[in-house]
C-alpha cells in the first residue's frame, strides 16, 4: 500500500478549496488501494473534521515552508500531493526528495518541482509552465478537474430538468466565507427576489452565519446548510446560483447550473473571465467599487432571460464533464506503481 502525503492549505484569506479538492483526489486514490495522510494545522483540522473525520492526519502548529520541511523529513511515505500556492520549487522538491509528486496549481508564477502539474484553468496552456515546469507533464484544463463522482452521477438528470423557471437558488460563497460576502449576497437577493427559495451553503466557522441564521429561523424560504456533505444534491435541485469562483466552479458546469460567478481573490479572475468569455457563467468581481450594482445586473439577467439560462447550461456542460478526478489518479497512479518497483 502507498502511502501519499498532501500537503494543503486552507483559512480566512484562502478559504477551503484547496482542502475540499485534495480530499477528492484522495478519495480516488484511495479506492485504489493508497493511504492519505494530511499535515493539519487548525484550519485544515477543522475541515478536515468536518467532512473526513477518518482520513489520517499529522498536527502542525502551521504551513509555513520551513514547517512543512521539518514536519515531512520524519514522515514515512511514497508520494506527495501539493495544493498550496505559498510553495515553490524548492520546497517541492526538499519535501519529495525524488519521491513522485503532483503539484495542483492555478496561477503559473513562479518555479514548480512536481512530476505532474494540475491546472485546469480553461485559459492554460502548455507554454505557461514551459519555464515553471519543464520536466513536468502537464494535465490542463477543465478535462482534469478535480470534481466528486457524486456530480457526474446526476449529470444527465440535473441536465434534463434544467429550463424550467428558476424557483430556487443556491448560494456558496465559499465554507470561509471571505469577508463576509454569503451575507451580503444573501441580503441583496432577499430584497430583489423575495419569492425565491434560497440554499445557502456556509461553514461552521464563517462571518455570516450568525446573521444568516437568524433570518432562517423567521423566513422559511433561506434554508441554511452547515458544512454540507450533500453540496452535489443541492447543486442538481437548483436552478440558478451565485457562487465563488473557485474549485467549485466545475461542479456547478458539470451539472449546467445557470450561475453567477462571484470572485473573492487575484487567482479567482482568471478562470472566470475566461469562462464568462466562453458564455459558461456570468462574473462580477467582489472587490470591484460597482460590486452592488454588477451583481444585481447580473442576477436579474439570471431570472428574467430564460434564452441565457439556456445557453448557460448548455455551454457549462461541455466545458467540464466532472470525470477529471479519475483522470488525474490515472496519470498518478502509474508513477507510484513505478516508484514501488525501484
Amino acid at each position: 500500500m502507498s502511502r501519499i502525503l498532501f500537503i494543503a492549505n486552507a483559512g480566512p484569506a484562502v478559504g477551503g478549496g484547496h482542502v475540499m479538492r485534495s480530499l477528492t483526489l484522495a478519495a480516488a486514490l484511495t479506492e485504489r488501494g493508497a493511504e492519505c495522510l494530511f499535515l493539519a494545522d487548525p484550519a485544515v483540522e477543522a475541515i478536515l473534521a468536518a467532512f473526513a473525520p477518518d482520513i489520517g492526519r499529522r498536527p502542525v502548529a502551521d504551513l509555513s515552508a520551513d514547517s512543512i520541511v521539518a514536519t515531512t523529513g520524519a514522515l514515512a511515505f511514497e508520494a506527495v500531493v501539493f495544493d498550496h500556492y505559498g510553495l515553490g520549487r524548492e520546497t517541492h522538491e526538499a519535501v519529495s526528495d525524488g519521491r513522485p509528486s503532483l503539484v495542483l496549481d492555478d496561477l503559473a508564477d513562479r518555479p514548480l518541482g512536481g512530476d505532474l502539474v494540475l491546472d485546469s484553468g480553461p485559459h492554460r496552456t502548455a507554454a505557461d509552465y514551459a519555464d515553471l515546469a519543464p520536466k513536468a507533464r502537464l494535465l490542463l484544463g477543465p478535462a482534469y478537474a478535480p470534481v466528486r463522482p457524486a456530480f457526474a452521477a446526476l449529470r444527465d438528470s440535473a441536465l434534463a430538468r434544467r429550463g424550467g423557471e428558476p424557483r430556487r437558488v443556491l448560494v456558496s460563497m465559499g465554507l470561509t466565507d471571505v469577508g463576509g460576502i454569503t451575507g451580503r449576497v444573501v441580503e441583496r437577493l432577499r430584497r430583489r427576489f423575495g419569492d425565491a427559495e434560497l440554499d445557502v451553503v456556509i461553514g461552521a466557522g464563517a462571518p455570516s452565519r450568525k446573521g444568516l441564521s437568524r433570518i432562517a429561523a423567521h423566513d422559511g424560504r433561506l434554508r441554511l446548510h452547515v458544512d454540507t456533505p450533500d453540496m452535489a444534491e443541492l447543486t442538481a435541485a437548483a436552478d440558478l446560483a451565485v457562487g465563488a469562483a473557485g474549485s467549485a466552479i466545475w461542479e456547478r458546469c458539470v451539472l449546467g447550473l445557470p450561475s453567477v460567478a462571484v470572485t473573492l481573490a487575484e487567482n479567482q479572475r482568471p478562470a472566470a473571465k475566461a469562462l464568462a468569455q466562453a458564455g459558461a457563467l456570468l462574473w462580477v468581481d467582489a472587490e470591484a467599487a460597482d460590486f452592488d450594482t454588477a451583481f444585481d445586473r447580473a442576477i436579474t439577467r439570471l431570472f428574467i432571460d430564460r434564452e441565457l439560462r439556456r445557453s448557460l447550461t448548455e455551454k457549462s456542460a461541455e466545458i467540464c464533464d466532472g470525470l477529471g478526478t479519475a483522470r488525474v489518479a490515472e496519470a498518478f497512479w502509474p508513477l507510484l506503481a513505478q516508484a514501488a518497483t525501484v
